[in-house]
């Protein structure tokens, strides 16, 4: 997908990107501040422009991924079956341009080519207990943060919120540096022990079946602590150093993968310390940052009119748009869910108005439903009564508009890359304001691993040594 390269920008450039952003977000605010099971209880297809509406009207999910998201399947040539409006083409021709490109400088992951739950690039002890996405993700990051530690002399890595220790044990069994790892949740912590342990078992044998292959030198686990880190408090156990202590100091590098909500802000706030010497972290979670607190953080985009992001905007930011252009392209039944969700919507208003948007569980294989099927379990998880009598012919007439509520749920999917942009641009910028060095970059295939963009940070500029990051080992 097109965007902007967060590389090639200037600090006066990323400031006027952080302008154009919140211009573009405030002219289609309505379209990103909906949600998609109001369709009906709120008109949304009434919102948009008439002229849209012929545009999108009729169009089928490939025609979808293909003409609106700029996502067609493979080998599929993008034909119109009319002139589009203007201002929808630069609705698309806007959101493509602004947004940060997730495109990696390497091809879709050749290590899954023999075996797609396998890294061909991890050897079978690393692969154990590990998804592929995860296996994916560990690499890439742990082969990152190796280069970086290289680069800026890091005595020891810091992994926070490191979870089940996947990441940690990698950077210290699999390539050598000093981890430790900070997990707030005990039960994740002994579990990562655990595994310590069975992984070291697993290399030991591997070792004695292959007594030709030496290692540099003794195996290290990933030194494990039980602690909370606090956004807006700095957690002196992250930056004590592991004994011994080097002769001139520690020097340390924080990471952190898919560091979800204000964590990823905590490890900013670190990079200020001076024991801290780089940071390379992969943000997720947007919806759960603070307010205020984790967003804005830069003077510059605080400054801005228009910049607040309030949940929906970033809950939507969330979204795999690459995952849900697959969805759309294979057409599948499982598209009618949100059209399902707002027939449901409307049942329940009509019951208790003042009953807005309540969380209905999951209801398992919602495709093999019929749509009256679906409300009333719907209406029993939300404590009603599944037996009210349901106007069949409003519900088919929903049902009938499935793909216009698929279109309106496109529209705002291909808006939610740009607030993602505006929060991690904020990230560059706050740090380039107490005169860090900072990069964005592309590290995972984005149909793997949706939040893909890794936050690079210096104290000293790396120059063209930076450019060692953006490669993928061979």
């Amino acid at each position: 997908m097109p965007g902007v390269s967060a590389r090639g920008l200037s600090h006066e450039e990323r400031r006027q990107l952080a302008v154009n952003l919140t211009r573009v977000l405030a002219r289609y605010r309505p379209i990103l501040d909906a949600y998609i099971i109001e369709f009906f209880t709120d008109n949304l297809w009434g919102t948009l422009p008439c002229s849209w509406q012929e545009a999108l009207d009729g169009l089928k999910p490939p025609q979808l991924a293909a003409q609106l998201l700029g996502m067609p399947g493979e080998g599929e040539a993008v034909r119109y079956r009319s002139v589009w409006p203007l201002t929808l083409l630069a609705l698309k021709s806007t959101a493509h341009a602004l947004a940060f490109t997730r495109t990696p400088g390497f091809q879709t992951p050749s290590e899954f080519l023999e075996n797609p739950s396998q890294s061909s690039r991890l050897t079978a002890p690393f692969r154990k207990h590990v998804r592929p996405k995860k296996q994916h993700e560990i690499r890439r990051l742990g082969e990152l943060v190796k280069k970086l530690s290289d680069l800026t002399g890091c005595t020891q890595v810091v992994d926070i919120g490191s979870g089940q220790g996947h990441l940690s044990r990698f950077m210290s069994l699999g390539l050598g540096l000093t981890v430790k790892s900070i997990e707030g949740d005990r039960r994740l912590v002994e579990r990562a022990q655990r595994l310590d342990r069975e992984l070291l078992q697993a290399l030991e044998k591997e070792e004695k079946r292959s007594p030709q292959v030496t290692r540099a030198g003794p195996r290290h686990s990933p030194h494990h602590v039980v602690r909370w880190v606090e956004p807006t408090a700095l957690c002196k156990e992250l930056l004590l150093p592991l004994e011994p202590l080097p002769p001139h100091g520690a020097r340390l590098l924080l990471t952190g993968l898919h560091a979800c909500g204000d964590l990823s802000v905590a490890l900013l706030r670190h990079f200020s310390c001076p024991e801290v010497v780089a940071l390379a972290s992969v943000g997720c979670c947007y919806m759960k940052l603070s307010e205020p607190g984790g967003y804005p953080l830069s003077q510059w985009v605080a400054g801005l009119r228009g910049s607040e992001l309030p949940y929906r905007l970033r809950e939507g930011a969330c979204h795999a748009l690459e995952d849900y252009a697959e969805r759309l392209q294979r057409a599948g039944p499982g598209l009618r869910t949100h059209c399902y969700r707002a027939a449901l919507e409307t049942v329940i208003r009509g019951a208790r108005p003042e009953l807005r948007r309540p969380g209905v569980q999951g209801i398992p294989r919602v495709h093999e439903l019929k749509i009256e099927e679906y409300v009333q379990r719907g209406l029993r998880r939300v404590g009603l009564d599944p037996q009210l009598p349901l106007n069949l012919a409003a519900l088919r007439a929903h049902q009938a508009q499935e793909n216009r509520v698929v279109a309106f749920f496109s529209l705002a999917l291909l808006l939610a890359p740009l607030v993602e942009t505006l929060i991690l641009l904020d990230r560059l910028l706050y740090l380039q304001e107490q005169g860090f060095h900072a990069e964005l970059l592309p590290i995972f295939s984005p149909e793997l691993s949706p939040r893909n963009l890794v936050l690079v940070a210096t104290k000293s500029p790396l120059g063209e040594a930076f450019s060692l990051l953006e490669t993928e080992d061979s």
